[in-house]
Order: C-alpha cells, then structure tokens, then sequence
C-alpha cells in the first residue's frame, strides 16, 4: 500500500484514453481534454510546488500498443509516481486472451516497479447497470482478480474502480456512455488521491435526484447515440484504425504543473449524461 506520496514527485500517467482524459473537454489543452491525470497533478503540486507530471497516455490503444510506446520512455523518466490503466479496449473486442494480455502486464509492472516508483493500477468498472456494456463484465471481472494478483506480486496498488459504485449515475458519463464525464473525471481524482492518502481541495456540487426519462425520449437518444458514437466506432474497428492514431502524448516529458493551471479555483462539474 502507498503510505505517502514522496516530497519531491515525478508523476507519469499511462495508458488509454481513461487516462488521456477523454469526456472532459478542454480546448485550451493538447488534444483538447484534461482528465483525472491532470487534476491529481495538481494536487500534488498545490503541495510541492515542484512536482512534475508527464501524461503519455493515447485514446484508442490496445494494452500491447501502451506497453510497447509508453512504458520504455516512463522508465527513463525516473519516475516516483506512475499509473497504469490499459485493457478495456482488448475487453471490447469480439475475441481477446486475457491470460497472455495479463502476462504482458506483468513484465510491464515488473519494469515500472523496478525504478524504485510506486505504482498505481486500476480494476476495470462494473458495467452491470449497462445494457450495453454489461456483456463484457465477465471478462472485466477475470482481468481484475488478475491485475490484483499482479499488483500483490509486484507491491504495486490497486484503485478498485470496480467497487467505486457512484458510477452506476449515468451522470458520471460523457455522452458516448463510455468514457467519464467531467464529474466522472473529477470523482475518480478523489478516488486516486484517497488511495494514496493525500488530502485535496476538488469540490463538486451534489447531484439532484435523476428524474426518470420517458420511453420515447429514451428510444429517441439511444438511436441518436447509435448514429453518433456506435456506428463511428464500427467502422473504426472494420477499418482497423485508431481514434487516436494521429494523436501524441499530451505530456510527453516530465514537467512543473503550471500554476495558471491549478488557479482555477474549485472543480464544479456539470450534471450531463443520459445513461450507459
């Protein structure tokens, strides 16, 4: 278990577009999101004001693709502090062998955990409140009780995303119904500073009750996230091609979390999102 973050860290986020930041919106930034990465950098920074941060995070990549482009270059950063969250778009294929995804993950935490840095992974989310989704929950629940199993062998720590049960609101979701919203984004800030015991100033204002949705609005928004969002992403899969594929890293190295980009006062994330 972490016991503290060091005095002086070097956070390296890896991954997917989880950890890239997508469904929190921001054009001011590279690829135009921020995401929880960038927020518990911040934390970290209102702290030390020396900590740094690098995000090589991409959307769209499988667990192989973010072994072999991110984690050589994480440890020539020297890192203190990385996460790692890569999967879910092997999960969602029609076909995937977990057990060799699971053993290319734990060469891959080895490396990491061999730079002296603490480790963060993170369980895939219980999709059990998605009618879509839901189907690959098996899967999800196999390459969690693996990834802790890795994170036992190796004294790395896992964020159980999998228990974290507000995210059952439909509200903690963008409106592609699979990447977070901005609340979403910011919860899971929380989530990752409560795992490694470290106090934070994010705020959010409680959400209403969810008023129930007519039948028709509902058949309504699920053909229009059909056209919008699922039938884009088939043809990117019978394509073979990527969201991300003429994306960089928003971070690519280690710097100082700018302090116009902590100023901007308390996190208020809007209550968005129709359901997963």
């Amino acid at each position: 278990m972490v016991e503290h973050v060091a005095a002086h860290t070097r956070f390296v986020a890896l991954g997917d577009s989880f950890t890239e930041g997508v469904g929190d919106p921001d054009p001011s930034l590279p690829n135009g999101v921020r995401g929880w990465a960038d927020r518990v950098a911040e934390q970290l920074a209102l702290t030390d004001p020396r900590t740094e941060y690098a995000n090589l995070a991409i959307r769209g990549r499988k667990l192989v693709q973010v072994i072999d482009e991110q984690v050589e270059p994480a440890v020539a950063m020297a890192p203190t502090l990385v996460s790692l969250y890569a999967g879910g778009n092997d999960i969602l294929r029609p076909r995937v062998d977990i057990d060799a995804l699971i053993a290319g993950y734990d060469d891959a935490v080895a490396r990491l955990r061999a730079t002296g840095a603490d480790v963060l992974l993170f369980t895939g989310f219980d999709s059990v409140a998605s009618r879509v989704f839901s189907r690959t929950r098996g899967r999800t629940a196999i390459y969690n009780e693996l990834v802790r199993e890795v994170a036992d062998r190796h004294g790395a720590t896992v964020v159980d995303y999998w228990r974290f049960d507000e995210y059952d609101d439909p509200r903690m979701w963008d409106v592609d119904r699979l990447h977070m919203s901005t609340r979403g984004h910011i919860t899971m800030a929380g989530r990752v500073l409560a795992t490694l015991r470290h106090e934070h100033t994010l705020e959010q204002d409680p959400l209403p009750a969810l008023v129930p949705v007519r039948r028709l609005d509902a058949v309504r928004a699920n053909a229009r996230w059909t056209r919008q969002h699922v039938g884009p992403w088939i043809v990117r899969r019978v394509r073979r091609t990527s969201s991300g594929r003429h994306l960089a890293p928003r971070r690519p190295v280690p710097t100082p979390v700018a302090v116009t980009t902590i100023a901007h006062g308390p996190d208020r994330a809007p209550s968005t999102g129709i359901g997963v």
